[in-house]
């Protein structure tokens, strides 16, 4: 049976790496001392689009009805709970969370209608923790073997200049800018007529001393020395626009040459108007990219009519490496080890138990050899 348009499984070894990814995430999120919250899929629809309705990832919330005829809505992100989960913290609150997200949205080969997002934000930031949130971002593709390039802007700057040529429409311009990686410069430049804004396109191509001479590309260089601090190197993209409009200062996005979207990406908002600031990642997209590890030490143990000493030893060997037990023919219990990629298998029988041994075999090379239970954690790695 298949599933639902936008929606799909994910087993075996692709889900091992999804497992392995998540974990790198949820170690670097708490080597930063951010804490965890869970918060509902479901909320009231009212509630999901309050304050956003304009906001395009807003229109396409999945919407519902309970008994009660309630309007009630799936969650599209994490962000617009803090509103709720972030009062009377003590600031700053440094939360991550790691879910489903639902977005009722085109279908792509990088973009499934339920996706798992994990989100650090700190609430009651400055520019320092943007830094910091970028600081976690590099360190995190490192560790994942993805190579990205930081790219930052920042509202208030993006509105400076806006004033200065006296757009008025500034929400509907900064739309148009975001999709500069979506279309190509002259379909945008053909957009932004519309509101006498085309003039933008031959700015942001201006090299990035012409900015100083607006008041907010100061922030801009403060964010730089603190990023110089933790050593990440940023580059400034004027025409960056991020374009959800909660956002009121640093935007930020990280993208990689091996994908055509944007692989991570975020920016300082209000909540509860306090100062905020915080990025999202998408497991589906780093788990695409990322280059790890994902072989893990496990071993299968075979049971030659030894059922209850199989038992016994299972209960011993999993204080040192998880196992499981396979009860039939060796023939089958190889090919089984052999399609799932388990490394060591262990055979139990009469003739071991007279020797007070196991004999353990090395998928890879495809040797055996007696061992004592206790001796069997030093050949694991051998």
């Amino acid at each position: 049976m298949e599933t639902v348009k936008g929606f799909r499984d994910f087993t075996g070894e692709e889900a091992r790496k999804r497992e392995k990814v998540k974990e790198i995430i949820l170690k670097n999120f708490k080597s930063y001392c951010f804490e965890p919250a869970e918060t509902p899929v479901i909320e009231y629809e009212e509630f999901v689009k309050s304050g956003n309705e304009q906001d395009e990832a807003v229109s396409d919330v999945f919407k519902l009805q309970d008994r009660g005829k309630r309007n009630l809505a799936l969650r599209y992100e994490f962000t617009f709970q803090l509103k709720r989960i972030a009062q009377n913290k003590k600031l700053p609150y440094k939360r991550y969370q790691i879910g489903d997200v639902f977005r009722d949205e085109p279908v792509s080969s990088n973009r499934l209608r339920q996706f798992v997002q994990c989100d650090v934000d700190i609430i009651g930031s400055t520019l320092k923790e943007d830094a910091e949130i970028l600081s976690l971002a590099s360190k995190l593709l490192d560790e994942l073997g993805i190579k990205g390039e930081i790219i930052v802007n920042n509202r208030k700057l993006l509105n400076e200049i806006l004033e200065k040529e006296n757009i008025k429409d500034k929400e509907a311009v900064i739309r148009e800018i975001d999709k500069l990686d979506k279309l190509t410069e002259k379909e945008v430049k053909e957009n932004l007529k519309k509101y006498n804004a085309e003039k933008l396109i031959l700015i942001f191509k201006k090299p990035e001393s012409y900015f100083e001479r607006y008041e907010f590309y100061k922030e801009i260089k403060e964010l730089k020395k603190y990023c110089n601090y933790f050593k990440i190197k940023v580059s400034f993209q004027p025409s960056l626009a991020r374009g959800l409009s909660y956002y009121t200062g640093t935007i930020f996005e990280i993208k990689s040459k091996e994908m055509k979207e944007t692989i991570t990406a975020g920016g300082s908002y209000l909540i509860n108007g306090m100062q905020s600031t915080g990025i999202s990642f998408g497991l589906d997209r780093l788990s695409s990219l990322a280059k790890i590890n994902i072989e893990e030490k496990q071993l299968l143990i075979v049971s030659l009519a030894e059922e209850k000493n199989a038992i016994e030893l299972s209960k011993e060997l999993r204080k040192i490496i998880p196992c499981s037990i396979f009860y039939g023919k060796p023939s089958k219990a190889l090919d089984y080890a052999d399609k799932l990629n388990i490394p060591y298998v262990i055979f139990i029988g009469q003739k071991e138990l007279k020797a007070k041994k196991v004999t353990l075999r090395n998928m890879k090379t495809g040797k055996e050899k007696l061992v004592t239970i206790k001796n069997i954690k030093n050949y694991l790695d051998r």
